[in-house]
């Protein structure tokens, strides 16, 4: 009697298999990756009101002088959108798509990615965010050229959030290492 050769449909894919040997993120590390990713929103929202019309702290000549229409307008909105995609993508760390890509995404969808190329994106990611934003926890201290007193006091507020993105996906990353450091550990035991 010959034993039946397992089929296509019955055999688990590797994406399958990598998804069911990962272990849970912390509930700590999943609200990380969700604070982590509206980090970047408040200072997107003041640029899309820049763009808008909206004066947002600067004086009257400050504001033309910035140039926030026709072209000049497409840096702000690219910024906003481009900055805002960068924080989502932290939740990856913490998801099934971080581990496992949906099909739709170019060249990795459906495949197991590889960890050590996560973390390394992410840790690169946190310290060029470190290098970026840590400077404006000083934002008061810097002259607010152009700026009323009270919109530079303001906008301060709404940067301040963007310092602490680097923390945060440090943090995720970490948690996300662990996780996939277990796994490669018990495949190898």
């Amino acid at each position: 009697m010959t034993t039946p050769q397992p089929s296509a449909y019955t055999r688990p894919s590797a994406a399958a298999r990598a998804l069911a040997v990962v272990p849970a993120p912390p509930r700590w590390a999943v609200r990380a990756a969700h604070v982590a990713a509206v980090t970047a929103l408040p200072a997107g929202l003041w640029r899309l009101g820049l763009v808008t019309g909206w004066h947002g702290g600067y004086t009257d000549a400050g504001y033309r002088a910035m140039g926030f229409s026709g072209w000049g307008a497409v840096w702000p909105v690219f910024l906003s959108l481009f900055t805002e995609a960068l924080a989502l993508l932290t939740i990856g760390l913490v998801r099934p798509w971080g581990t496992v890509p949906p099909r739709w995404v170019p060249f990795v969808g459906g495949r197991p990615v590889d960890p050590r190329a996560v973390v390394l994106a992410a840790s690169l990611g946190a310290a060029g965010l470190a290098v970026l934003w840590t400077p404006f926890a000083g934002w008061w201290a810097m002259p607010g050229t152009d700026m009323t007193r009270l919109g530079h006091f303001l906008v301060g507020f709404l940067y301040l959030p963007t310092v602490a993105w680097a923390p945060l996906l440090a943090t995720v990353t970490v948690s996300y290492h662990r996780r996939h450091r277990a796994t490669a550990l018990s495949r190898t035991a």
